[in-house]
């Protein structure tokens, strides 16, 4: 396997914080050993967020995200600044670049810390800096963490820098499973995944790709189907599966016809655990019972595809809830990374698997959902509660 071929969403984010012209691109390059990020005098010269996915010795795959500077200014300048606090969301460990007056840093390590992010200071461009030593005391001071001294133009530092990311490693990282203790060993799993017009002739969707190899480094015995092939397979089994994991559009007909000692599991619900909070989405769920055609609900999916013929999120999942609430129920879209900050006008969140998405990102969604007492679920559980079964679903 190549090092493109881990996805973004399953990468450590490393996210580079600092003053325009502050040496955020030429440290990337350095780190990389690409000309990565376009470097330049001028200030200002990283206008949106620049990303690349890397490989780094001792940690795996990781994503670097250079950010624009948070000092810039005018009316470009503050898009640019929402641009930098949004790429705070999705940030596993920050690199902030130290200037020489440390304001502009001291509100950006305060953000930071708020979020629980690890911080790595760093003080660049020590090669013609005069100062060095007396500004990281300063810093330090500051900040009470000792800055790097380093220098991306002459590559000094570098290695310290990788040994700083080993040591700020979120504990959990990696640790992570998609199916959890559900499967061991030689248990028999059958996928159920249909081929529909979200997976063109040819693909399959990330979330079977990845599913499927974490049960193969399990040395699970897996066996695939498509929905209609469903009941053939499982004569065709010599015993019946210990798990079931099928795609949440089709989870009542999969139920309905599976062996009573199989358990039965989605895609869309172990994503919910793997990348999210499984627990507040399932209480969250019980929200459904309470909305009535006045309520207002929000879907949020991390894919930005058009809108394709029935679509689980523009078109099933709404069909669903409205079948059972009315059809005056309000429901909005919204794709990507277009999530609103203030959610009050909803009574409830529903958000895809977001398997394009880190773990990182999805917890400060629900975070943002949490801290406005907005219950907050997922597709899967959502369909399962709607048919009255997810108290049968395993997570």
């Amino acid at each position: 396997m190549s090092l493109t071929d881990t996805p973004s969403a399953s990468r450590l984010h490393i996210a580079f914080f600092g003053r325009r012209n502050s040496g955020k691109s030429s440290l990337i390059n350095a780190l990389t050993g690409q000309d990565t990020a376009l470097v330049s005098d001028t200030p200002g010269t990283t206008t949106d967020l620049v990303s690349k996915a890397m490989e780094i010795q001792g940690i795996g795959p990781c994503l670097f995200i250079d950010t624009p500077g948070f000092d810039d200014e005018g009316e470009l300048g503050e898009l640019r600044i929402s641009r930098t606090l949004k790429a705070i969301e999705k940030t596993d460990i920050a690199l902030l670049l130290c200037g020489d007056t440390f304001s502009h840093e001291k509100e950006m390590l305060a953000l930071l810390k708020e979020k629980n992010i690890p911080v790595i200071p760093v003080l660049n461009k020590i090669d013609i800096r005069e100062n060095s030593d007396s500004l990281a005391t300063y810093i330090e001071e500051e900040c009470k963490i000792r800055p790097l001294l380093i220098s991306a133009k002459e590559k000094t530092g570098i290695e310290q820098i990788r040994q700083a990311i080993l040591e700020k490693l979120p504990s959990d990282f990696g640790q992570q499973s998609i199916t959890g203790e559900l499967v061991t060993e030689n248990d028999l799993v059958l996928l159920v995944m249909p081929q529909d017009i979200q997976a063109p002739k040819g693909r399959l969707i990330l979330p079977q790709v990845q599913t499927i190899r974490e049960l193969l480094d399990k040395k699970c015995l897996v066996v695939t189907c498509t929905t209609d092939k469903f009941s053939a397979t499982l004569q065709a089994l010599a015993r019946p599966p210990k798990l079931i994991i099928t795609d949440s559009q089709v989870f009542k007909a999969i139920y309905e016809q599976k062996p009573k000692e199989s358990e039965l599991t989605s895609f869309s619900v172990l994503f919910a655990g793997y990348k999210g909070d499984i627990h507040y989405y399932i209480e969250s769920a019980t929200a459904i019972e309470r909305l009535t055609e006045s309520s207002r609900v929000l879907i949020a999916e991390a894919c930005t595809h058009a809108p394709l013929s029935e679509d689980i999120g523009r078109v099933k999942l709404p069909r669903l809830l409205r079948k059972r609430i009315g059809e005056n129920l309000q429901i909005d879209m919204v794709a990507g990374t277009d999530f609103p900050q203030d959610l009050t006008p909803y009574s409830l969140v529903i958000h895809c698997g977001a398997c394009m998405f880190n773990r990182k990102y999805v917890l400060s969604r629900i975070e943002r959902a949490r801290e406005q007492h907005i219950p907050m679920t997922n597709y899967g559980v959502a369909i399962a509660f709607l048919n009255g079964i997810l108290d049968q679903i395993k997570y």
